[in-house]
């Protein structure tokens, strides 16, 4: 019985709450309707769904669409610490980095060598991830991962698996990122590995089975600082008291009901199932919706480019969603962004699911207006208000 005692106080003592800082940078979107090359993308993802009807047909715009992130953080994978910098993306559920096996496309990033981990573990199974934005395949391995940058504050979680890539598509050849280390469910991950953050609350390495994400407003520069993730608490420190909570309705995505969408005069009641996503830098919702949030906004609609262009001076009123019992107020410093040139853009696409999956998803303006609490044990996300001034 003692010793049962003393094994329970120590794995009390190990558990932990790691922060993780981000650094932020323009998405990929932003960067190629900058420079005016975005059409020719939108004519390379409907040539690969055309290619690909079976995976990518019904996604108009996929969850997974790694053009659209910006906020970026830091892992390292073995013994000794080999770094990545990844996308934290609450949008999927697999972590996958490039080995030293990929060459096309993969020549500015860093890539794992097994040979080089002493606690590396092969697997040898095959893994392949395609989505509307390209496609990473390679084999699975097992090791340890540890959340945040060599020479910082890390959270070690042993024993993950993680996919090493040989291949990735030449949509991230460009990509800041090296890799994505994604948050969701087991559900949603590809051949049913355990995701890294589960694996960590399976070996209660976290003092609570949840995470915070607190993104601080879009800056100008690249490589500036861009929000906090919080493992283990609520983030009290950017965020206020939690307004309150709204159960899943899947524990696939991070997927919950809404409704009342508004703007302005607009209002659209209707009950939805919506997603919270940090691995998108716009909200995304029903056409027929959108379409008359922009008009109230005093936004048009740029067919080449598929944004809705708006004044950078505008200030339109807030942008309400309804969640549980609470109205959310998005304010148009979060969802009017500067491309670079002079030319402003509403962080918002419309998507149609066709009736199946969510109907929107609230992308980074919405959190960075709201520190989103993802509780992975009760099934359910938290709201608070952020603390940053405008």
């Amino acid at each position: 019985m003692k010793t049962l005692i003393l094994l329970s106080l120590i794995g009390l003592a190990l558990a932990a709450v790691h922060q993780q800082k981000l650094s932020w940078r323009p998405s990929q979107r932003m960067e190629l309707i900058r420079t005016g090359v975005y059409p020719a993308y939108l004519e390379y993802q409907r040539n690969l769904r055309a290619a690909s009807p079976r995976v990518l047909a019904s996604l108009p715009q996929n969850v997974n669409d790694f053009a659209d992130f910006e906020y970026l953080g830091n892992i390292t994978i073995g013994t000794p610490n080999q770094s990545f910098t990844v996308v934290l993306d609450t949008g999927s559920a697999n972590l996958w980095v490039p080995g030293t096996g990929c060459k096309a496309n993969c020549d500015k990033k860093q890539k794992f060598d097994s040979t080089k981990s002493s606690t590396f573990v092969k697997n040898g199974r095959a893994f392949q991830i395609q989505d509307g934005a390209g496609s990473a395949s390679g084999v699975l391995g097992q090791d340890t991962v540890k959340l945040g940058a060599t020479g910082e504050a890390q959270l070690p979680i042993p024993t993950t698996t993680f996919g090493i890539a040989d291949k990735i598509s030449s949509n991230f050849k460009t990509n800041p990122t090296d890799g994505v280390f994604g948050l969701a469910f087991t559900t949603l991950a590809v051949d049913g590995v355990t995701p890294p953050l589960i694996n960590a609350i399976k070996q209660n390495l976290l003092d609570q089975p949840l995470f915070t994400v607190f993104l601080e407003h879009r800056g100008a520069l690249n490589n500036v600082g861009g929000g906090v993730f919080t493992y283990g608490a609520v983030d009290t420190t950017n965020c206020g008291p939690v307004i309150g909570y709204q159960p899943l309705s899947s524990a696939t995505y991070f997927q919950f009901k809404a409704s009342r969408f508004s703007l302005g005069k607009y209002l659209n009641a209707k009950v939805v199932d919506v997603i919270s996503d940090t691995g998108t830098s716009f909200l995304g919702g029903p056409s027929v919706v959108v379409d008359e949030i922009a008009k109230q906004a005093g936004a048009t609609y740029d067919i080449l480019n598929e944004v809705y262009v708006i004044d950078c001076a505008a200030t339109p009123g807030p942008l309400g969603v309804t969640i549980g019992d609470h109205n959310y107020q998005i304010e148009h410093y979060n969802y009017i962004v500067d491309v670079g040139d002079g030319t402003c853009v509403m962080a918002l696409f419309p998507m149609d699911f066709g009736g199946f999956g969510p109907s929107w998803i609230l992308g980074d303006p919405f959190i960075r207006q709201y520190c989103n609490i993802y509780d992975l044990g009760n099934q359910r996300m938290g709201f608070a208000p952020s603390l940053q001034s405008v």
